[in-house]
């Protein structure tokens, strides 16, 4: 069996965190201030349209940073992270989140009518991102090895 790096230093698992988490503040930090101008919150003198063209390569260099991250965290013990159910469910939410993001939320961008529907989208879209952040944190709270048949 191959030993992990990530294993054998006390410092390697909390940096490497450090480094997810700001990947991951970066791309929903950009991802939530679009969302908040389609709201109609904040920015006002940008369209979401502009405001998106202007972030769209720092939400792209947040999902990498924290894709990469992310698997290298997982890497670190695999079996932990796969019978985790928060875990399963940040996963679901991310995919969801991120298909979401270049699909629909998009198109509401593209359109800059700033109606009802663009409006949902945001809210939509800032529902998506909590609920990965609620799985991340919840990680490590939950113990996937405890039987929850024995009572």
């Amino acid at each position: 069996m191959i030993a992990n790096p990530l294993n054998s230093s006390e410092l390697a698992f909390p940096i490497l965190e450090c480094i997810h988490i700001v990947g991951f503040a970066l791309s929903v930090g950009t991802i939530a201030l679009v969302d908040f101008r389609l709201l109609g919150i904040g920015m006002t003198r940008q369209t979401p349209l502009e405001l998106a063209r202007d972030t769209g390569l720092w939400t792209l260099a947040g999902l990498v940073l924290m894709a990469f991250s992310g698997l290298l965290l997982f890497s670190s013990d695999p079996d932990m992270y796969y019978n985790n159910i928060p875990f399963d469910m940040k996963m679901f939410f991310l995919v969801l989140a991120i298909v979401f993001n270049y699909t629909i939320h998009r198109r509401a961008v593209l359109s800059g009518s700033g109606g009802v529907r663009e409006k949902m989208v945001g809210v939509v879209s800032l529902a998506l991102w909590m609920c990965v952040i609620f799985g991340g944190i919840f990680i490590g709270f939950v113990n996937p090895t405890l039987d929850i048949n024995r009572v």
